[in-house]
């Protein structure tokens, strides 16, 4: 295996053990509400699209998308044990939709500003999570599902505004890497 094939699959399983820890810790902590508005899950999960928009820049959408279902299926798994099957199977299907569009978005928009990209694909990809998993997994249960999607959301946003900071400081280091002729 060439270094750069190296670098690639260590940054690629970097990028799922993260999105692994952060989807599950995600999908434990939005059990909890901090009030009628957020629960704690908004917190975390936007770290989610930062590492799918660091590892597009360095590596690409593909490499991308294998850290995406990589971390949807091993997080699934975690979240059937650490949190309930009906927040698992929620947030499995909103997370793989949202990350998805978060790839594609991103890679559209790569050559645009350094900000664009990252705060773009992260809020659309946001917008698609929030609905599809308060909707999955709350609707009908009596939870005050409606106002924490919509709290959620809000704080979702100023989270992936925030997370440009990082972004920004980690580019350098994300810069793309030269493919090798032996990666696929």
């Amino acid at each position: 295996m060439t270094r750069v094939a190296q670098n690639r699959s260590h940054a690629i399983t970097l990028g799922v053990i993260a999105m692994t820890l952060i989807v599950a810790a995600s999908n434990v902590l939005v059990q909890y509400p901090i009030n009628d508005w957020i629960t704690w899950g908004a917190l975390t999960y936007p770290v989610a699209f930062l590492i799918t928009d660091l590892t597009n820049r360095r590596l690409g959408a593909q490499a991308a998308r294998r850290v995406v279902y990589a971390g949807f299926a091993l997080a699934v798994i975690l979240s059937i044990a650490l949190a309930t099957p009906r927040i698992a199977v929620a947030s499995g299907s909103a997370f793989l939709t949202a990350q998805l569009l978060d790839v594609y978005i991103f890679n559209r928009l790569r050559t645009a500003r350094w900000w664009l990209a990252p705060l773009v694909s992260s809020a659309l990809g946001s917008v698609l999570d929030t609905a599809l998993f308060f909707t999955l997994a709350f609707a009908g249960s009596g939870a005050p599902w409606i106002t924490w999607a919509i709290g959620d959301l809000g704080v979702k946003l100023a989270v992936a505004l925030t997370m440009l900071i990082p972004f920004r400081l980690l580019l350098a280091a994300s810069a793309p890497v030269a493919r090798s002729s032996a990666t696929p």
